[in-house]
């Protein structure tokens, strides 16, 4: 029996699969496609998303295979800022990257950890029962596992055989979006794009690399069977359609097709079956969120899942996956569909927009937005406190290094400028970080694993008393005084 099966091994189920693995847990990864997919559905991570990549130590993979575009991140429908916008965040830009490279190298980071891969491996149904979940795959074979993760894409199998809720909007709209090579020379490409998206805000064309370009179109309308790829004269027609020539697109890389349906599931559990990722939440990919959701999903889960198999988790811990995610998810929901609407040639959606664009003058709307889109200013709710208290702490150099250094091996982090608290008890699950005074704004403050800050003060009675909501009950007594380790 496995301790979790990954259903899916797109970026979400990959990212979860590593985060289990930093904390023993056996991992089996289902992927149905017998190949990485070679379309690019996502071009890039926001601030949030690097910095995760950071704190497991990911990054310099991920920069050497990217591009860093400073002061891009957290643009709103594509309105851009009067004034450059400067994010809370040591990695302040939008690395550009695509997905195929992003999925390839979360997949080996996942087997690096010891995670097992199954390619070309389906998922047909699932029964559950009080010890584990009975996986059936396509091939007639039967497999086990403690729990199953569904990281299966906006058609989830694995949620429509759990009958979860899934209300939101249908498509209105389908885009069409190939990688191709062109004959029509740069600069003229460049500027007929320039003029059709003075109009046509859902259009785009531009150089992707390798020689190739990666164009989006609006389709002539929503086709009923999505999993159907666009054919090449459709492209073309389409191209024609809107920018009076097709650019001479041959030899296509990919050809895909998305919508603006938008759908948030009602649970993203059912008993020992989790949902992640577009499983969960489906959206228009404006403001390029989607990706970037989902591997912050698996950040939120795995270590809970992985303190529940290993026997610390607390009462409700598990429950707060939902609880953190399904807001955030919503808030995105509502950030697409606005942009949505904003990106309509109608007047009414046009003098919104210029409305919009006249008030990101204003410092703090632009920052609200950027905050929003970039996963910066999320604040899962911890009860009350400082501001501080729920939200994601920034990279910072310490004594003792880097804090996205210390962390890396999936476990909380107390940073003590006292000489006066101890953990003792959770040492298994929380590195005791002492600093010199000075080194932090406050005394002393707890970190999840996730990088979140769980409690913030100087009284060792009122950490104690903080600590096993989130790491549970210590493995032995905790002493009167003090001790660090690292």
């Amino acid at each position: 029996m496995f301790d979790v099966i990954i259903s899916g091994g797109g970026p979400t189920g990959m990212m979860l699969a590593s985060e289990l693995r930093l904390h023993n847990v056996d991992v089996l990864v289902l992927e149905k496609d017998a190949e990485p997919s070679p379309a690019v559905r996502s071009l890039g991570l926001h601030p949030r998303s690097i910095e995760i990549m950071d704190q497991r130590g990911l990054l310099e993979r991920f920069l050497e295979q990217g591009q860093q575009y400073p002061g891009a991140a957290g643009r709103f429908a594509g309105i851009e800022p009067p004034r450059p916008i400067a994010l809370d965040s040591a990695h302040d830009y939008l690395l550009g990257i695509p997905q195929p490279l992003t999925d390839r190298l979360l997949a080996e980071r996942a087997e690096e950890l010891g995670a097992q891969i199954r390619r070309g491996t389906e998922v047909a149904a699932l029964h559950q029962d009080e010890y584990g979940v009975s996986v059936h795959l396509a091939d007639g074979e039967l497999l086990r596992s403690r729990w199953l993760v569904a990281c299966d894409g906006g058609r989830s199998l694995v949620r429509r055989l759990l009958k979860i809720g899934f209300p939101g909007e249908a498509a209105k709209t389908e885009w069409l979006l190939g990688e191709v090579e062109v004959t029509t020379p740069a600069e003229e490409l460049t500027a007929v794009a320039e003029e059709v998206r003075k109009t046509h805000k859902g259009f785009g064309i531009g150089p992707a690399g390798d020689g190739l370009f990666r164009a989006v179109v609006p389709a002539v309308a929503v086709t009923e069977d999505r999993t159907v790829s666009p054919t090449l004269e459709e492209f073309r027609t389409q191209l024609r359609a809107y920018a009076g020539t097709d650019f001479g697109v041959h030899s296509p890389r990919s050809l895909t097709r998305f919508s603006d349906a938008t759908r948030l599931a009602e649970r993203y559990r059912v008993d020992r079956v989790f949902l992640a990722g577009d499983a969960a939440h489906v959206h228009p990919p404006l403001g390029g969120q989607g990706l970037n959701l989902g591997i912050q999903d698996a950040f939120n889960l795995g270590w809970k899942l992985a303190a529940e198999i290993k026997g610390w988790a607390p009462k409700g811990l598990l429950e707060s996956y939902f609880m953190e995610r399904h807001p955030v998810a919503e808030s995105v929901l509502t950030l697409t569909r606005a942009q949505s609407e904003l990106i309509s040639s109608e007047p009414g959606p046009q003098a919104v927009r210029q409305l919009l664009t006249d008030l990101m003058a204003v410092e703090g709307v632009s920052r609200f937005l950027a905050e929003k889109i970039t996963g910066i200013g999320i604040r899962y709710d911890f009860g009350e406190g400082p501001e501080l208290l729920g939200m994601r702490h920034s990279d910072i150099s310490l004594s003792q290094g880097r804090l996205y250094e210390l962390g890396r091996d999936g476990r909380g982090l107390l940073l003590d400028t006292t000489g006066e608290l101890s953990v003792t008890g959770w040492t298994d699950r929380i590195h005791h970080i002492r600093l010199a005074r000075g080194e932090l704004e406050v005394p002393a403050i707890l970190l999840r694993p996730d990088g979140h800050v769980a409690w913030i003060g100087e009284d060792q009675t009122d950490l104690i008393h903080h600590v096993p909501t989130w790491f549970g009950a210590p493995s032995s007594a905790a002493p009167a005084s003090p001790q660090a380790n690292h």
